[in-house]
C-alpha cells in the first residue's frame, strides 16, 4: 500500500542535538530564528512530505497554489517550534509557557471514576507536552503512550541526558499483540492510555471513512478498543497559539457501545473542527489519502 506510514517520523538524533544546543546556549528565541532556515530546507529536501503537504493544502483545504506553498513552509516552521517547545518544557522551562485548558472537567471526571480512560489524539499540535500540563489535574494522571519502538528509542535515549525524568510510560506496539495486556493492566490501575488515530503501519488493520471530503484509511485499533472497553474515551489535542501559549482541548467521545465506526466518525468530526481552527498544525507528513492511486 503506497500511502502507508513507514513507522518512523522524519527527524534524527542530530536534529535534536542541534535544537538542544540552541536552547541551552542561545535561548529559545534564537532557536526559533534558526528554524526559518530549517523550514526552508525541508521544503526542498523532504520531497515526499512536501508533496503530501501540498496535496493537503491545495486539494483538501482548497488553497490556491501560492497559498499552498506558503502554508507548507509555515507548517514546517510551526512543527519545528513544537519540537523546540517540547525540549524546552521538558528540560525545566515549563514556567515560561502558559496554557488554556478547554474541557478539563472531562479529564477530571475520568480520573474520578477510577476506571482508567482512553485518549485518542492525532498528529495535530503538540500532544507530547500534555503531561507537563496534566500534572495540574485534580488527580494523579499517569499517561501510557502507545508508540513504535523505531520512532521512540534513539531520540529518547539522547534526550534523557538533558530532560527531567518523564512520568509518561511507553507501551511499545508489538506484532504478537502483547501490548494489549499492558494496556489492560494500566487501565486496571486507573491510568490513561493515549494513542493516535491518524497513522497506520504496514501490519495495521484498517477502517475507511471520509475526512475533508475524501475517503482515507485509519488504523482500526484505537476505535475497536475504545468502543469495546468499558472506559471513558476522550479526544485530546494540544494546539500552539502563540510562541509560548498553548490551548488544550478535551472532548468526550459520543458513540454507542461496540460501534467502532461511530467512534471513528465522531473522531473525524473533532479532527475536522480542530483543522479548521489550526490548519497549519496537522503534522501528518505522508500521503494520507493515497492521492496517486485514487485521484483527487
Amino acid at each position: 500500500m503506497s500511502n502507508q506510514w513507514k513507522g518512523k517520523s522524519r527527524g534524527s538524533v542530530l536534529g535534536y542535538k542541534i535544537f538542544v544546543f540552541c536552547i541551552k546556549r542561545l535561548g529559545l528565541r534564537s532557536a526559533y530564528f534558526i528554524l526559518y532556515f530549517v523550514a526552508f530546507y525541508f521544503c526542498f529536501f523532504a520531497a515526499s512530505s512536501t508533496r503530501a503537504s501540498y496535496y493537503y493544502f491545495n486539494k483538501r483545504l482548497k488553497y490556491n497554489t501560492l497559498k499552498s506553498i506558503l502554508a507548507i513552509y509555515k507548517s514546517y516552521y510551526v512543527f519545528g517550534q513544537t519540537i523546540l517547545d517540547k525540549v524546552a518544557i521538558s528540560s525545566g522551562l515549563r514556567n515560561k509557557f502558559t496554557y488554556h485548558f478547554d474541557g478539563i472537567e472531562h479529564l477530571n471526571q475520568t480520573l474520578a471514576n477510577k476506571q482508567g480512560g482512553i485518549l485518542i489524539s492525532a498528529h495535530l499540535g503538540n500532544f507530547e507536552i500534555a503531561e507537563f500540563f496534566l500534572d495540574e489535574l485534580e488527580g494523579n494522571a499517569t499517561i501510557n503512550l502507545l508508540t513504535t519502538d523505531v520512532e521512540h528509542r534513539a531520540i529518547k535515549e539522547y534526550l534523557d541526558q538533558y530532560i527531567k525524568k518523564s512520568k509518561t510510560k511507553f507501551i511499545i506496539l508489538k506484532e504478537d499483540l502483547s501490548h494489549i495486556f499492558e494496556m489492560n493492566a494500566a487501565l486496571a490501575k486507573n491510568e490513561i492510555i493515549c494513542m493516535t488515530g491518524d497513522r497506520y503501519a504496514a501490519s495495521a488493520k484498517l477502517m475507511t471513512a471520509p475526512i475533508l471530503g475524501k475517503k482515507a484509511q485509519f488504523p482500526s485499533g484505537p476505535f475497536l478498543l475504545g468502543s469495546r472497553l468499558n472506559v471513558p474515551v476522550l479526544f485530546v489535542y494540544v494546539m500552539k497559539e502563540t510562541n509560548k501559549h498553548y490551548h488544550l482541548y478535551a472532548r468526550k467521545a459520543d458513540f454507542k457501545k461496540r460501534d467502532a465506526e461511530g467512534l471513528l466518525a465522531n473522531y473525524i468530526k473533532s479532527m475536522e473542527w480542530i483543522i479548521e481552527q489550526y490548519p497549519l498544525q496537522w503534522f501528518n507528513y505522508f500521503d494520507f489519502w493515497d492521492s496517486k492511486n485514487h485521484g483527487r
